[in-house]
């Protein structure tokens, strides 16, 4: 399927809503849930911190609502569509699904919302032909016009004080690929090549430069975890070999795992294990466990980032 093609009567529907103040929210989220709950869909609010307790106010008793606060469930976007939205979807395979999802709010930083954007694009993809509505709620004065711009492009429909419209801008698999960059140089990383022999040298030495950068030992062992799977994948299919680099960055030990493998399935390490025929298991850990992941893939290899707050 094309990402930028959106199939005629696709049960699937995925707008935007833009929003100024708490007025403009409440009145395009809470119709949402009341019309989802109205009807006894599965409804879920996935939102930054503060918002839920707006929405919960404003909502009042309301059974049946899953309630997650996304700066944390969706720190890192990639574990988005298998942790948080298709974790619940899932769950609940016979008739429609509500979600509203804000995985972009101010205070997302430029290292992260490439994979932001990217995730809003790829999400039209995960969820062609299913009974599923996610409200994606954009703070039009409190975010970037680039940012609302990539919002018109990754979503078909948008709704703002106007009403609601087929977005004209859209065409999601140009997000995904604009923000397919080589990814920027570190200025200073410690680095390791390997092949498939030296994989048990790849955990020691992320093991040990991770606690020398900072990182406690629970996420430096989630990180060992991380970037073995990462090298494994590239002993497996990026060409028997590969490079890691580790370094600080911004109050983070980033690692990167590179290859000269392509990943072609844009969908890899996003699709829920059980689900998933076409590989991507390795990312998908990854994905639960970093606090973000950035990826390039092209002609002339991969580079993985994964990244731990200290």
């Amino acid at each position: 399927m094309d990402p930028d093609d959106a199939p005629p009567g696709d049960p699937f529907v995925h707008p935007a809503l833009f929003y100024r103040g708490e007025e403009e929210y409440l009145a395009g989220t809470v119709p949402f849930l009341r019309d989802g709950l109205d009807a006894g869909e599965p409804v879920a609010v996935a939102v930054p911190g503060p918002r839920l307790g707006v929405l919960r106010a404003a909502l009042g008793a309301a059974d049946g609502v899953q309630w997650l606060d996304m700066t944390e469930a969706g720190r890192n976007p990639g574990r988005i569509i298998p942790g948080v939205l298709r974790a619940f979807a899932d769950r609940h395979p016979a008739g429609r699904v509500r979600i509203i999802g804000e995985p972009i709010w101010p205070g997302r930083t430029d290292t992260e919302y490439p994979a932001c954007a990217q995730h809003e694009a790829l999400i039209n993809l995960a969820f062609a032909g299913r009974e599923v509505s996610i409200l994606c709620p954009y703070d039009v004065a409190g975010l970037d016009d680039a940012v609302i711009s990539d919002a018109r492009a990754t979503h078909p429909v948008v709704i703002d004080r106007d009403g609601a419209r087929a977005s004209e801008d859209y065409a999601p698999g140009r997000v995904i690929e604009s923000y397919n960059l080589p990814l920027p140089e570190p200025s200073d990383a410690a680095r390791m090549s390997f092949d498939l022999d030296a994989l048990p040298r790849v955990r020691e030495f992320t093991c040990h430069w991770a606690r020398h950068l900072g990182l406690a030992p629970d996420p430096a062992g989630d990180l060992e975890v991380a970037v073995h799977e990462l090298a494994a994948n590239s002993c497996l299919h990026g060409g028997g070999k590969g490079t890691a680099r580790i370094w600080f960055e911004d109050g983070q030990v980033v690692c990167e795992v590179s290859d000269a493998g392509t990943i072609d399935d844009p969908l890899a390490g996003r699709r829920p294990a059980a689900m998933s025929p076409f590989g991507g298991r390795g990312i998908l850990l990854v994905n639960h466990l970093a606090d973000l992941v950035r990826v390039y893939t092209g002609p002339e290899g991969t580079a993985i980032r994964v990244y731990m707050r200290v």
